[in-house]
């Protein structure tokens, strides 16, 4: 049997322990509330919930650290600021559900908010600097306060406002239109008034205790932590999807793995600082001596854990459904290849090719509209770089690699392999599909420094070669494939941002606030160079022409509709391709003459995506002098966009009344 003594102090360990883990849920849940979308009305009035939560067991928890007679009675009134504030705002709550679901308060409900957290404020006051509220401390077994005169008061104000505020979430389950948003809002309402359960002074009703009124009430106090523990973690998930656009098994992961690395991990090891010590000669070892291990212990097993444990969680309460297209939807960025980790693959293969065949130099170029560009290179590649541009390997792609003995010069083939100055060549091909007889086009070249006068693999040579080439073909098959999916990508990148948006404001069934698209000149704004350059930067890719303000512009409707084309990115990268060669000088190119100079740091820095020192050296002049140029061509390509907007908009105007523009 256990003794009373024994009994009493589980209750007080386990009372101190669920309280800070509480303080704990509370302050993560609060966090993950503030960094997420702070404007929203609800977002905001269930932070201030888990605000007074967070103060309320933020004094539990210092008053178990036996503060002293003289902090005590600070802690215990300090409880009150959460628990006076608490009433209204879960009014405030309530009534930004209820604006959600499409009923926004004329007045009267805003009215009642303020009126409300200023009564609640003059509470938190009373109880602070007064005795009417509360009095005490007592401190006979327990440290409490006792009812003043003005609780009866304060009850009353409790159980009115909860009674309002609870009506109100029930409208605003009414207004709920899909079963995903009705359902969500049960879970709320069945747990809407949980922070009062906790929150409320239960021992503030006690009479004087005694050893069995004490159990009683630590079972009582233990049964709330434990039940506004729980409805912490129930509530959360319903918030968390207000104000929010992102597709709600995104929510969904991100809240389970927040909860599982955050709250769930911090109580685990608060319990472990708190049990522990209490524990003497735990295997021999002090207790005090053993909570470091066993806290870091708990700190390491749960990561692993929750690693291992997540995935199975994930298809168990997030992916119940189509789950094959989700999850190859959140693995295809590890899939994709970037511009950095094909440069990262192909410098691999070329390392391990030249140890194979013991040579100093081996590259890659690729292949594009029959033009030869260098992707890697490993070793000194001389001539130079710019060698490969020249005419014979340009021969060699437009022939496709025939089986000519000699195609110029420079050029031959022997031993089917090509010579090219000091180096063999083997054309990469794209993989065919099985059955295809035809020879595939080639998908760039595989260089190999010459060690010899004439091609000299040895047979096991020649098969790593022909591996690695393989390899090397896969890569940029892959990065060429990946490209185009990136420029699809690109286009649906403003449609789908439409779409969150949409899906975020009609989530709870009101669709009146959906944002309108408003005409205006975007050229008179004073950013308009700056959107020019952002774009010219991202001119190949990136976020700042993905996301560009350019998109909106007439002309890059039009030019959609000439191309008949419905990616928008590729129809703003057409129009400021025209608009750079709208300031291409007449007659032959030169890199000296100063009517080229804008033309051609445009065409080198954007269109090319030379660097700053490549195009200076090309152009020779300074960085500084380049730079100082860069912003007058940039200047003037804005000027050139501007004029095609006017233009295309005096079109539309002279003309006859165009046809509906694609959504946006």
């Amino acid at each position: 049997m256990i003794d009373s003594e024994t009994l009493l102090g589980s209750l007080e360990l386990a009372n101190e322990t669920l309280t800070a883990t509480v303080v704990i849920f509370s302050v993560s849940i609060l966090l993950y509330n503030l960094s997420r979308h702070v404007q929203s009305r609800v977002t905001q009035a269930s932070s201030v919930v888990l605000l007074c939560v967070t103060l309320t067991y933020l004094g539990d928890v210092f008053v178990s650290l036996d503060p002293g007679q003289r902090y005590l009675d600070v802690w215990l009134r300090f409880q009150w600021i959460g628990i006076s504030i608490v009433p209204a705002a879960l009014f405030h709550l309530s009534d930004a559900l209820l604006a959600t679901t499409g009923r926004p308060s004329r007045g009267r409900r805003r009215f009642v908010v303020r009126i409300s957290y200023a009564i609640g404020a003059t509470f938190a006051a009373l109880a602070i600097f007064t005795d009417s509220l509360i009095t005490g401390p007592e401190t006979a077994i327990i440290p409490r306060m006792v009812a003043g005169s003005a609780f009866p008061i304060y009850m009353a104000y409790l159980v009115t406002i909860a009674t309002v505020s609870m009506i109100n979430v029930i409208r605003a389950r009414r207004r709920c239109l899909t079963r995903y948003t009705r359902r969500r809002m049960t879970y709320l309402l069945s747990v809407f008034l949980s922070p009062i359960y906790g929150l409320f002074p239960f021992t503030v009703l006690f009479g004087e205790l005694e050893q069995a009124s004490t159990t009683s009430l630590l079972i009582t106090l233990n049964l709330a932590n434990l039940l506004i523990l729980l409805m912490l973690a129930f509530m959360a998930y319903p918030l968390s999807f207000f104000g929010s656009d992102r597709p709600d098994r995104v929510i969904k992961a991100q809240l389970l793995e927040f909860l599982l690395r955050g709250p769930v991990t911090g109580a685990a090891v608060l319990a472990m600082i708190l049990f522990v010590p209490r524990v003497t000669n735990f295997l021999g070892v002090d207790g005090d001596a053993a909570m470091p291990f066993a806290a870091v212990t708990t700190l390491l097993f749960l990561q692993w854990s929750i690693t291992l444990a997540q995935p199975v969680l994930q298809r168990w309460l997030i992916y119940t459904s189509d789950q094959q297209r989700a999850q190859w939807i959140q693995q295809l960025g590890d899939r994709l290849l970037t511009q950095a980790d094909a440069a990262q693959l192909l410098e691999s293969i070329l390392a391990a090719l030249c140890d194979s065949l013991r040579v100093p130099t081996a590259f890659v170029a690729n292949v594009q509209a029959g033009q030869v560009q260098l992707v890697q290179v490993v070793g000194p590649l001389l001539p130079s770089p710019e060698a490969l541009t020249g005419p014979e390997l340009s021969m060699l792609v437009a022939k496709n690699g025939a089986a000519e003995e000699a195609i110029s010069d420079t050029l031959r083939r022997e031993n089917g392999v090509f010579i090219w100055h000091s180096y063999w060549l083997l054309p990469l091909r794209h993989s065919q599909p099985p059955g295809h007889d035809a020879e595939a086009e080639p998908a760039g070249i595989l260089g190999i420094w010459a060690r010899a006068a004439a091609p000299d693999f040895l047979s096991d040579e020649w098969a790593t070669l022909e591996s690695l080439a393989d390899q090397a073909a896969q890569v940029l098959e892959d990065v060429q494939l990946q490209s185009e999916v990136f420029l699809v990508l690109e286009g649906l990148a403003s449609q789908m941002d439409a779409m969150r948006q949409w899906r975020g404001i009609s989530r709870y069934g009101h669709v009146a606030q959906a944002p309108a698209n408003v005409e205006t000149d975007l050229t008179t704004s004073p950013d308009f160079s700056d959107w020019i350059k952002d774009a010219l930067r991202d001119y190949w890719g990136g976020p700042r022409l993905t996301d560009s303000e350019l998109l909106r512009l007439n002309i890059v409707w039009h030019e959609m509709e000439e191309l008949d084309d419905s990616n928008p990115v590729r129809a703003l990268r057409a129009v400021l391709a025209r608009a750079i060669e709208n300031l291409k000088p007449e007659g032959q190119r030169s890199l000296t003459t100063t009517e080229w100079i804008l033309y051609n740091i445009l065409e080198m820095r954007f269109l090319q995506g030379r660097k700053v020192r490549d195009v200076a050296l090309r152009l020779a002049m300074s960085e500084s002098d380049l730079y100082r140029k860069q912003r007058i061509a940039i200047e003037e390509v804005a000027r050139q966009v501007v004029e095609m907007e006017h233009r295309a908009t005096g079109q539309t105007q002279e003309g006859e009344a165009p046809e509906p523009e694609p959504s946006r």
